[in-house]
């Protein structure tokens, strides 16, 4: 089944609780186009200027720009201060003038070439090597990173806003759907989803526990329009007997992982998504969004993808 990429309503980060004096549960994996908030870690230094390739590949695309764009001007900047300081060591500039001194800088670090102004003394030609090193390294590193930012795989895959519990074949059956955005195909996928909750072991001690759910078909040769997601809810399921108020209660949230091959890049692809108890609709199905048309082609609605209706009584 498949829909139009409906922009989801807006929907509080936190699960609350109802357990009294139970802390509200963040939810675990962030939607598409939602950043989940971080867990505070402490006892632990600041690890990301020990990996400053990998924070580049994640900052956000308008702070990787501002990030990059300020450096420039930055180390312009400062070069600008040092051949300021040797005055006459510029030909042809403004004495004083920090502007000319900028100028000057960009066009040694960007390796221009000169037209009016050129290094005048031992100072300032030692001053202008040791920022055309600088450049060149600088440039080679910031081409290879937005290079990797582009260039890498990426998945376009939505999957519905809500997942409902509805009687199939004589069980109960959790289903959600799953469509691929882009026009083309997904070989060799997977998906997979996981139930996270609180539970309370024999002994009386409370823990996060994570539990695989075992699909109806957790496998597609070729994912290209859409896919229904099922599960069966059996005595072997850890969603047995489970209620609306007992996954509330146990702040439950189901996990989806897809993978795949990527038949344009060649490469592995990941999709991630969660559901989390608020956004189980029971006694409710996925609308049909696959229709034939006369000539008896397919149609596929993506504008209904996120709709549910109530199971006649």
């Amino acid at each position: 089944m498949v829909e139009i990429d409906t922009p989801p309503p807006p929907r509080k980060k936190k699960t609350k609780s109802h357990n009294p004096g139970q802390p509200a549960m963040l939810r675990q994996v962030g939607r598409a186009g939602k950043h989940r908030p971080k867990p505070i870690r402490r006892g632990r230094s600041m690890p990301n200027w020990r990996d400053v390739y990998h924070l580049f590949l994640r900052l956000p695309t308008a702070l990787f720009v501002l990030f990059i764009s300020g450096g420039y001007l930055l180390g312009n900047a400062i070069f600008a201060l040092v051949y300021l300081s040797d005055p006459g060591g510029i030909l042809n500039a403004r004495p004083g003038s920090f502007a000319d001194a900028f100028f000057f800088s960009v066009e040694t670090m960007s390796t221009i070439g000169y037209g009016v102004m050129s290094p005048g003394d031992l100072f300032t030609n030692c001053v202008m090597t040791a920022e055309a090193l600088t450049g060149l390294l600088t440039f080679a590193l910031a081409a290879g990173i937005i290079f990797s930012r582009f260039s890498r795989p990426t998945a376009r895959v939505m999957f519905s806003e809500y997942a409902v519990i509805m009687p199939y074949e004589g069980f109960p059956t959790l289903m959600f759907r799953t469509a691929n955005e882009r026009a083309n195909q997904i070989l060799e996928a997977n998906i997979r989803v996981t139930l996270a909750r609180n539970e309370v072991s024999i002994d009386g001690s409370r823990m996060r526990r994570q539990r695989d759910l075992n699909l109806v078909r957790s496998q597609s040769s070729i994912f290209s329009i859409s896919w229904t997601v099922m599960h069966v809810i059996d005595e072997s399921s850890p969603l047995y007997e489970a209620t609306p108020q007992s996954l509330k209660d146990n702040n439950t949230e189901l996990v989806v992982v897809l993978d795949g091959i990527d038949e344009t890049y060649s490469q592995p692809i990941y999709a991630r998504h969660s559901f989390v108890a608020e956004e189980i609709r029971w006694n409710e199905r996925l609308v049909d969004i696959i229709s034939q048309d006369e000539r008896g082609r397919f149609i596929v609605d993506y504008r209904r993808f996120h709709d549910t209706e109530k199971l006649p009584q």
